[in-house]
């Protein structure tokens, strides 16, 4: 090989390296830039803050119940954390990320930039797992937001020390924090199986609206079948089935059980559905 092909080599090397990297920073700067999903974020941050003030407003008029982290709030203001998530995971956050998510590919069909994406460099798989990581960070950020809301709101409204277990041990703030962390993780982590629902969807249509719809409805559904007792035999299966297990981090030891299998059911939704959504997307006609 000549230096002068070694040189161009390297260019081409370069570019290519280039394209990738600017792909997936360029989707990720359109997916916090736009207004919606910024009103979504937004909209995730304000729950906490509405659920402290209402909590500490009506502390003192009710005698305890039995509403879980909520009757713990009062007393430490880092369960706030607890409780939103446990407030939004089965309704707010699928329903962010299915707007998001419903959106990504069907979005760009819409406004006519898909065509454009796959006739450049990018490809359709790459683009794909473009869209994926995308939707992966969307859920971390999200449920991010949430937490920080919520732990911000929690010091500030309500007295905060030694954290007593589900198990009934107490452990310190900082022990406490760091589990917050990781049930934030672990959260963020349950939403990935709608994630590749909703981006499978997204590849079935071009409208935007109709991919969002299914991709949201979805999840109504599964809590649905989840509430019948006759259908017990499959709802180990739905994605939805252990979004409860991050609970079980909060008890000394900590049951891993529910939360291996709940990572395994997001994964296997991940692998079926990431599969289906490649194998529409690499064989749909977009340059018509």
């Amino acid at each position: 090989m000549s230096l002068s092909s070694a040189v161009l080599e390297a260019r081409a090397v370069r570019t290519r390296r280039s394209l990738r990297g600017s792909l997936v920073v360029n989707e990720l700067r359109t997916m916090f830039r736009r207004n919606r999903n910024l009103v979504l974020l937004g909209t995730l941050a304000v729950i906490p803050v509405g659920l402290g003030v209402a909590i500490k407003v009506s502390t003192g008029r009710h005698g305890p119940g039995d509403s879980g982290f909520l009757d713990q709030v009062s007393n430490n203001g880092l369960f706030l954390v607890f409780a939103t998530l446990s407030l939004t995971l089965p309704v707010f956050l699928p329903m962010a990320l299915g707007v998001v998510s419903g959106d990504s590919i069907s979005g760009e069909a819409a406004q006519g930039t898909l065509r454009y994406l796959l006739v450049a460099p990018a490809g359709r798989v790459r683009l794909l797992a473009v869209k994926g990581f995308a939707l992966a960070v969307f859920c971390l950020v999200s449920t991010a937001v949430v937490s920080l809301a919520a732990l911000l709101t929690g010091l500030a409204l309500f007295p905060t020390g030694q954290v007593t277990l589900l198990s009934g041990d107490t452990i310190g703030m900082g022990a406490a924090l760091v589990k917050a962390v990781w049930i934030t993780l672990l959260v963020a982590a349950s939403l990935l199986g709608l994630a590749a629902v909703g981006l499978f969807v997204s590849t079935l249509t071009d409208t935007p609206i109709a991919a969002m719809a299914v991709a949201t409805g979805v999840t109504i559904v599964c809590g649905i079948l989840q509430a019948i007792p006759q259908l017990s035999a499959i709802q180990p299966w739905l994605y939805t089935y252990q979004w409860s297990s991050y609970a079980d981090l909060l008890r000394n030891p900590v049951y891993l059980s529910n939360i291996e299998h709940n990572l395994l059911i997001q994964l296997g939704y991940m692998v079926v559905f990431g599969s289906a959504a490649w194998a529409r997307l690499t064989t749909r006609d977009v340059t018509s």
